[in-house]
């Protein structure tokens, strides 16, 4: 007997569990998308970021490979 009302619970949770795909639709809907204008700044700033960083590292790298030079100069 117990083996039935068992069954029937599960049965009765799975009718009223919302199928995935459904839930995907609803978070979906819930995603807030940035306008075309947003997405121009932040791809221009890390375009920038990455060249100032890049420069950045070169004159970093330069600067040790002069030294490390120097040093085995002498």
């Amino acid at each position: 007997m117990a083996e039935k009302s068992n069954s029937t619970e599960k049965a009765k949770a799975k009718e009223n569990k919302p199928s995935f795909w459904s839930g995907v639709k609803r978070e979906w809907s819930k995603i807030i998308w940035p306008t075309k204008e947003d997405v121009l700044k932040e791809s221009g700033l890390v375009i920038v970021m990455s060249l100032i960083l890049g420069v950045v590292i070169t004159v970093i790298d330069s600067g040790a490979l002069q030294a490390v030079n120097w040093l085995l100069a002498r």
